[in-house]
């Protein structure tokens, strides 16, 4: 984990560090702006990969940059206000953090102003870009997963709980991302799984939702990401799971170590370092959007929590833990 006094070194921003003072003369401050679907604090450390592989590209804040962050905190529409709000700062270029959502409400506010997004889903069908390789528009980034995925968790959560025969799509049609949810049902009859979509609309409907869906025995749940952007959706996923002993299968590390079961999700740090930076840094530099092509993970990783899976009675096989990358115990 990151310190919080070498985060404030290098997060700070204007008020930490005053670019009047410490601009070299002559050189062109170039701009930033965050938006993070999530609540102040939430990805600290991914933002600060970022930060330091810009530096190390020679972007560096208080001298040649400045960033401007805002955290919606899940909501939604505070997501669109502060998008229009970092656009009227007129940056040279917005990152969008997680979530298509925040990608969309940027690309609302401006469609002009360069845009990275970082950790969406299958970007072409949430309608952020219609070209991979050349994206169209003023945005391109990295694909946390795409379509395909939905039976690679399936799979790896069959094998660590054998007994299952549902699973429970839990989504909120806002976010939702109509390609995963398609391909989790294609996968799931062809194993001879019961896939069935739980709609919520906000945080109050989560655990009725699971409630009712634990009624029958045999079940898991899969949280369909962006899902995890509204408030405190996570910790009532994860207490509602326990409660039922309902495992899960997450598409990030984070949620797992929050106590979750299992999550198989791209090395997101990797990725925060390699695309996030590269792409700010050349669109500083000059590129265009069009001329990057929207990036996939490489490397992924499996976490397993030992906990969870003790507090509910779970037995997870030896051959599957030996291949998790992390165990939580």
């Amino acid at each position: 984990m990151m310190r919080r006094r070498d985060f404030i070194t290098l997060l700070g921003g204007a008020t930490a560090w005053p670019l009047a003072a410490r601009a070299q003369q002559g050189e062109r401050v170039r701009r930033i702006g965050f938006l993070h679907p999530l609540a102040q604090g939430s990805d600290n450390d991914r933002v600060a990969l970022v930060v330091r592989g810009l530096a190390d590209r020679g972007w560096v804040e208080g001298r040649n940059l400045r960033f401007d962050h805002r955290w919606a905190g899940g909501d939604v529409e505070r997501m669109q206000a502060l998008a229009r709000e970092l656009v009227d700062l007129k940056p040279d270029v917005l990152v969008a953090t997680g979530s298509s959502e925040a990608t969309r409400a940027l690309q609302a506010a401006t469609r002009t102003i360069p845009i990275v997004f970082m950790r969406t889903g299958d970007p072409i069908a949430a309608g952020l870009v219609t070209n991979i390789a050349r994206p169209e528009g003023n945005a391109t980034g990295w694909s946390g997963a795409s379509a395909r995925m939905g039976g690679k968790w399936l799979d790896l959560l069959r094998e660590a709980v054998p007994t299952i025969e549902r699973v429970a799509l839990l989504f909120d049609p806002d976010l939702h991302n109509e390609a995963t949810l398609a391909e989790f049902e294609t996968t799931a009859a062809e194993r001879h799984i019961a896939a069935r979509r739980l709609i919520i609309h906000d945080s109050a409907e989560i655990s009725p939702a699971l409630d009712a869906f634990a009624a029958e025995p045999h079940g898991a749940v899969i949280p369909v990401s962006p899902i995890q952007v509204l408030p405190r959706a996570v910790e009532i996923i994860n207490a509602a799971a326990l409660r039922h002993r309902l495992p899960t299968m997450y598409n990030g590390a984070e949620d797992v170590v929050n106590g979750g079961l299992i999550s198989y999700s791209p090395d997101i740090a990797d990725m925060y370092r390699r695309v996030g930076a590269d792409y700010a840094s050349r669109i500083l530099s000059g590129a265009k959007p069009g001329e990057l092509p929207v990036q996939f993970p490489t490397k992924f990783v499996l976490l397993v929590n030992l906990k969870t899976a003790k507090a509910m009675g779970l037995t997870i096989p030896e051959s599957f833990l030996f291949r998790a990358d992390e165990l939580i115990e």
